[in-house]
């Protein structure tokens, strides 16, 4: 597996915020984070590709809202915070090395990666701020050759759909149903996060274990009795930028021949 992650920028401050009021990020608290959390995917199996660094993005350390990858192709998103669409040149760039072939969200469309839910051959789009409905036929003209179902979900009070639904295992999610309406995953198992921790329903699958912030006891207590491996991280300074675990890498199979 490959995880392309990407330096946190001495900018962060200036990040975009949607549903979270600006607090004061400790930049060197944030690198030293985002160091534990690349180690993290290492000690996973993952192989950390780290892109360069864009000291003028204040957001570019959240590499999946760029692009998502396939086993067949990825798929260049067009961000929908203008300030964010700079982004994706470098992000494409790296991913030619990977997957021959690429496809682009064109305009007006905007599509931002944390709103996409890959499970099997179904793609969950989450209809968000940064994510609109326009952009659906685009996204099944490209991924739907390949055989994928791209499935429309609305999301409400939070920034993406990741941020109130992941995946935790096998056919199982971990999720906010306040935020979003979870009988459009089907047959899925789900486990909902504690009430308390609203924010907690961003976890990351990588193999057989989650990558999970540390800042969500209850709803991780959740998950370890049902026998999924959890391994924590301290990610409060990127969560200030409405970061979480899925947005700082984007991970995916090498395939041979790309």
């Amino acid at each position: 597996m490959i995880a392309l992650t990407r330096p946190v920028s001495p900018s962060i401050v200036r990040c975009e915020l949607t549903h979270l009021a600006r607090e004061s990020i400790d930049f060197g608290l944030a690198v030293g984070q985002h160091g534990e959390y690349e180690s993290v995917l290492a000690d996973l199996g993952c192989d950390v590709r780290r892109l360069p660094a864009e000291p003028d993005l204040p957001d570019s350390v959240f590499v999946e809202d760029a692009a998502i990858v396939l086993d067949e192709c990825a798929i260049i998103t067009r961000p929908g915070a203008q300030s964010r669409r700079p982004e994706t040149p470098s992000v494409a760039a790296a991913l030619e090395a990977y997957r021959s072939l690429l496809h682009r969200i064109e305009e007006p469309g905007t599509l931002d990666g944390g709103d996409l839910l890959t499970v099997g051959r179904t793609i969950y789009a989450g209809l968000s701020s940064r994510s609109d409905a326009g952009v659906i036929e685009q996204l099944r003209f490209a991924a739907g050759r390949y055989g994928y179902r791209v499935k429309p979900v609305a999301v409400s009070r939070c920034l993406h759909l990741k941020s109130a639904a992941t995946r935790v295992g096998p056919g199982t999610l971990l999720v906010n149903r306040r935020w979003v309406d979870a009988s459009l995953f089907g047959e899925m198992e789900l486990i909902d996060v504690d009430p308390a921790e609203p924010m907690a329903a961003n976890a990351l699958l990588v193999g057989g274990s989650v990558v999970y912030p540390a800042a969500f006891p209850l709803t991780r207590e959740r998950l370890e009795k049902r026998g999924i491996l959890v391994r924590t991280v301290d990610l409060t300074e990127l969560a200030k930028a409405e970061g979480a675990a899925t947005c700082c890498s984007l991970i995916f199979r090498e395939l041979s021949g790309g």
